[in-house]
């Protein structure tokens, strides 16, 4: 498979958490989310937009603090026009964005964002409930492989 998303070629990062035993890397995670990420994990604002040819549109708050929990690090967020913050991440010296594609050809600037509260986010209820019925659909993924 040829991957697309920002940080795909870093040099590879390890889980920091057993809790996904399946996931060992970046981009087993991205492959894994290709099978969960739905309308339903989609920012409500994004759904309108959401297809199954972009999966990655409005999954960037609850993908990036999912890949936190598993490989560690920070979440970042870029200023959006709009006024909101796409997310990403940031393992040790690794920058990682899984839902970068959905941006096109722009260019993103991953460089001098400010840090993302997982309190913050998760105090939107729905942003909650998103995030976790996107782990729970991961693990059941991930159950229901050999």
């Amino acid at each position: 498979m040829e991957y697309k998303y920002f940080g795909w070629d870093a040099a590879p990062v390890k889980p920091v958490s057993d809790e996904y035993q399946k996931i060992g890397s970046l981009q087993d995670l991205y492959d894994a989310l290709l099978h969960v990420w739905c309308e339903y994990t989609c920012a409500p604002r994004l759904r309108d937009k959401w297809n199954e040819d972009d999966k990655t549109v409005g999954q960037c708050s609850v993908t990036a603090f999912l890949v936190q929990d598993i490989f560690g690090g920070e979440v970042y967020g870029i200023p959006r026009p709009d006024g909101a913050f796409h997310c990403y991440n940031r393992i040790t010296d690794i920058t990682a964005d899984l839902t970068s594609e959905q941006f096109g050809d722009e260019k993103l600037v991953y460089e001098n964002n400010p840090l993302q509260s997982r309190q913050e986010h998760f105090s939107k209820e729905e942003k909650r409930l998103r995030y976790e019925y996107l782990k729970s659909s991961l693990k059941d993924y991930l159950d229901g492989q050999s």
